[in-house]
């Protein structure tokens, strides 16, 4: 084992030490005052917030990258009863070093959904999202190295997750789709066979089929369970084909999802991705979602708000494209069943990318899980 990862199995150690003694202690106080003990207005105010929380619906949200965690990061303000379902396919970065290196899952998703239902989300992204930039461990973040040497610890990637879940107390619980070691796979227009994550994103506008390897690979139990408990399922946003359909294309999860009770939502993306969705429209990106599900989604949303001409400028001289709905997109999705809601969703960063509106996304989803529960 190398140095660095015995240094952070020490330091989750004894983060686990005192975090469990604190508790103690806190259980310990609540003891002793019993009957007496006068909480201040702030611990009454949070009491609050955490129970309206826990009565909120109950969230499944399937998905990877950056689009699941925009989309947590507003969930978490209506409710607690989130389960963030993601992706194990990345082979990028640190992420695709640390599972050809040490054979485990991709960390890196996991991470930023566990840093996006963190309590204070800003001040843990700044340590969990710090990337080493010299040395042995250049290129690493270490809130993948923490979950590496979590899993070393547990020895399972699973229980790491679960371990991380409660360790950042986070509003709801992220579990990777599967544990087994999958490759995503797919056939081109001309019959190429291409494997690995970053050849089907390279190729993914010229896809006519897609797939896992193994074939069989089984989803954990707690994924098929949260599906059939749900109140809504959220498919998206995030790459097509890298992030949302990956997800799907387990039987058992695409099975639990059609059978479910809960209203299917698929989360169209803002732009079209360079390669992986080239000329592809929103139309195409739902039917492809219905190809592999096996149904279409019950409601399709996507961002009506224009792109400024600036921004528009920046993204089209990379490859990328506003995806909106046309005339005739919604008169075919209409036609599959699929209700259409258009709403102004695109918040532009400092650094001026569009990344969707969380919380004007957060209220749309929590709308359509009330009125369907209700």
């Amino acid at each position: 084992m190398s140095w660095w990862l015995t240094f952070l199995c020490g330091v989750l150690v004894g983060a686990g030490i005192y975090g469990a003694l604190l508790n103690r202690r806190r259980l310990k106080k609540r003891k002793v005052f019993t009957g007496r003990f006068r909480r201040r207005k702030g611990d009454s105010f949070y009491k609050a917030v955490n129970h309206r929380l826990s009565l909120g619906p109950h969230f499944v949200a399937l998905g990877g990258g950056t689009g699941l965690s925009t989309l947590l990061r507003g969930l978490k303000g209506y409710s607690r009863n989130i389960t963030a379902v993601v992706t194990v396919t990345d082979e990028g970065g640190s992420s695709g070093r640390l599972r050809q290196e040490w054979g485990v899952l991709p960390p890196g998703d996991v991470r930023n959904c566990l840093v996006a239902l963190a309590e204070n989300d800003s001040a843990l992204n700044n340590i969990l999202s710090f990337r080493f930039d010299h040395g042995e461990l250049k290129g690493h973040s270490l809130g993948n190295l923490i979950l590496l040497a979590a899993t070393e610890l547990a020895g399972d990637f699973r229980l790491a997750v679960e371990e991380m879940n409660h360790l950042l107390a986070i509003r709801g619980r992220v579990l990777p789709v599967t544990t087994e070691a999958v490759v995503l796979a797919g056939r081109t227009r001309d019959g190429k066979v291409v494997r690995g994550e970053l050849a089907v994103s390279s190729n993914g506008s010229q896809l006519v089929e897609i797939w896992l390897e193994p074939r069989d690979a089984h989803p954990l139990p707690e994924v098929i369970s949260a599906i059939y408990g749900a109140d809504l399922v959220v498919l998206g946003p995030g790459s097509l084909f890298t992030s949302v359909i990956p997800n799907i294309l387990l039987d058992d999860v695409s099975t639990a999802i059609r059978k479910s009770d809960a209203p299917k939502v698929y989360v169209a993306n803002l732009m079209t991705q360079p390669n992986e969705t080239d000329g592809m429209n929103l139309y195409d990106h739902t039917s492809w979602i219905a190809k592999v599900l096996k149904a279409f989604p019950d409601y399709v949303i996507a961002n009506k708000a224009p792109i400024p001409e600036d921004t528009f400028s920046m993204y089209v001289a990379s490859g990328s494209y506003p995806l909106m709905l046309d005339d005739n997109q919604r008169r075919a999705l209409n036609e599959a069943g699929c209700e259409i809601i258009e709403a102004p969703l695109m918040k532009k960063l400092d650094n001026g990318m569009l990344r969707h509106d969380s919380h004007r996304l957060a209220e749309i989803l929590v709308r359509l899980a009330k009125e369907d529960r209700d």
